[in-house]
């Protein structure tokens, strides 16, 4: 009878294993599945996170770009404007092509509000100031209502002083981007 209850058990056991081992072969691959899927989202999601990184450096970077030449056209304009006024040369294409370069100096100002860093847009916030007193100061003398003691060689003065200021700005630009051999610390950019 013993070998009859083995036997048993045996025939029970081995039809309960070739019942469940598809089910448990299909649950294992359901896992192996699931564990691949969510290492496909991690891989996919690590990708987009890289790319959206990239996207935004590189619109910082156009940015920074674009400031950097609407204030240096803008500047020039200024001191152009500023050696016209002074051999009482002001002409309407002349004073055209400072408000043209005023307005595009403002719209790339206003673009950089909205992307750069923290530390870039606390130096062009003082940059913007800095140069609108100079284009209201070269006005004031166009004028002949000039600030006390504005002369042409004061206002030029300021306006030098203003392109040594905008050096330290355009090197917190490099810095911000990551530039090699800028002459301030370098953040980490984030792009890999």
């Amino acid at each position: 009878m013993e070998s009859t209850a083995i036997a048993l058990v045996a025939a029970v056991v081995g039809v309960t294993g070739t019942l469940l081992a598809p089910v448990l072969a299909q649950r294992s691959g359901a896992r192996a599945q699931q564990a691949e899927f969510e290492r496909q989202q991690q891989a996919t999601h690590a990708q987009w996170q890289r790319e959206q990184r990239q996207a935004e450096f590189a619109m910082r970077r156009a940015c920074y770009i674009e400031t950097n030449a609407a204030f240096r056209h803008y500047r020039m304009q200024v001191m152009n404007h500023l050696w016209n006024v002074h051999r009482n040369d002001v002409t309407e294409a002349g004073s055209e092509r400072l408000e043209a370069s005023r307005h595009a100096h403002h719209v790339a100002f206003a673009e950089a509000q909205m992307i750069a860093s923290p530390a870039v847009l606390a130096q062009l916030d003082d940059m913007s100031r800095a140069l609108s007193e100079g284009y209201r100061r070269t006005k004031c003398l166009e004028e002949g209502n000039p600030d006390d003691g504005d002369t042409l060689e004061v206002i030029q003065e300021y306006l030098h002083w203003i392109w040594e200021r905008w050096k330290e700005t355009r090197a917190v630009m490099r810095a911000d981007l990551g530039v090699p051999n800028s002459p301030i610390a370098q953040p980490s950019t984030g792009v890999q």
